[in-house]
């Protein structure tokens, strides 16, 4: 079959196999030719590993220096009669390739990283066949849903406001339009709920259970990934639902850190550039600073996609040969590039002449749409997508 990108809004319905590799191995040339994360983690955990910066953590750290060898969690579905399956399942099946192909372990472990079931067998996976302890754990999960595991009932993340709605403006990718949303507040349920998917509390049972499994390397190092940007996004990132949740994130790191110290450890979090995530592009009002940012980013020489932002945390920041390098509230700062003074002011400038009629011109539309695609394994240059897919070889292809 043919197979060519459905997008609904700002979901994609479909996959393309050999565009995904292509997209895994044009972040792998990228790690290859950078070559240097010095003294890295040799043995690494990575939980949400198979798209965005939790792929690119695996890709640094296995080609860019570091060699390590990895096991990724992610949650992804495979090819069937309902359709082509999901872009991560593919990333995760050719990155194994590639780094197997190096000489590197990559296992995958597809299925809930919030199950207490999945949990116990990557500690036992570690401690019986990865060498017994990981040196390095990576948290990514982006995910909209957290079931309790004591009811088997679901905590559901809000996109919401705390106290007044917030009006604003986000990009439908289908349509290619630029439409107007509304942000509206959450109930203290709505609150409670995204702290309980997106705070640290997952994170923090992770590395308890890790510790309790006695899988954790002496000196290991723990992080998990967050965004705090400008004061355009303020909205949603400090004072809404979002915000919140990030607070606990950076709570927990601190709780983390304290906690680790008995083994020599560390945690952080690592607060990254605004990018076109899987997760990113659901954010109302998000979109149309993204563009501008994109613009003003591009023309400074200074763009960054995920694989470049982690290549950048690993090399200069987590594994600095000298010091880890963080800010007054203990945060490893790879949105400096975004938030430089000149950088903020050009895109307030854009922002303030954007709107549905020029958004196209104004903002880097094409740059925003191109990366989405790419997520999915479109719009890639060396890709003929012309040519048909051979759907039964894909369903004997296993993470």
């Amino acid at each position: 079959m043919i197979i060519k990108p459905v997008i609904k809004g700002v979901v994609a319905k479909t996959a393309h196999p050999e565009g995904c590799k292509q997209a895994v191995q044009n972040q792998i040339n990228f790690a290859k030719a950078e070559n240097n994360i010095v003294d890295g983690a040799k043995k690494v955990l990575i939980l949400g590993a198979s798209s965005g910066f939790g792929l690119a953590s695996r890709i640094a750290l296995t080609f860019g220096g570091a060699e390590a060898d990895t096991i990724g969690v992610s949650f992804e579905r495979g090819p069937s009669e309902k359709g082509v399956g999901t872009a991560g399942w593919y990333n995760n099946i050719f990155f194994r390739q590639a780094a197997e192909q190096e000489g590197r372990i990559a296992k995958n472990f597809v299925g809930d990283a919030f199950s207490p079931q999945i949990r116990q067998q990557v500690a036992d996976y570690i401690r019986d066949e990865f060498g017994g302890n990981v040196d390095l754990v990576v948290y990514s999960l982006a995910t909209g849903v957290r079931p309790n595991p004591a009811t088997g009932e679901l905590w559901r993340s809000s996109l919401k406001t705390v106290g007044e709605p917030f009006s604003g403006q986000t990009i439908n990718i289908e349509q290619n339009s630029l439409e107007d949303s509304v942000l509206e507040p959450a109930s203290a349920a709505d609150i409670a709920a995204t702290e309980k998917v997106m705070g640290g509390e997952d994170w923090q049972e992770w590395i308890q259970l890790l510790l309790d499994e006695n899988v954790l390397a002496p000196s290991a190092k723990t992080i998990a990934y967050s965004y705090i940007g400008p004061e355009a996004t303020y909205p949603i990132y400090h004072q809404g639902t979002l915000g919140i949740a990030k607070k606990h994130l950076h709570a927990t790191s601190d709780v983390l850190n304290k906690q680790l110290a008995s083994i020599g450890g560390e945690a952080y979090v690592s607060v990254c550039k605004a990018l076109v995530t899987k997760a990113s592009v659901f954010i109302p009002a998000f979109s149309p600073y993204i563009l501008c940012l994109f613009k003003v980013m591009k023309q400074h020489g200074l763009h960054e996609g995920c694989i470049e932002q982690m290549q950048r945390m690993y090399s200069q920041r987590l594994y600095n040969p000298t010091a880890v390098p963080v800010d007054e509230g203990r945060l490893i700062r790879v949105d400096d590039w975004e938030l430089r003074t000149d950088v903020q002011a050009e895109v307030a400038k854009l922002m303030k002449e954007l709107n549905a009629g020029n958004f196209t011109d104004i903002g880097d539309y094409q740059g925003y749409k191109q990366e989405f695609l790419e997520l999915n394994g479109f719009a890639l240059t060396g890709v003929d997508y012309a040519k048909a897919t051979d759907m039964e070889a894909l369903t004997l292809m296993q993470p």
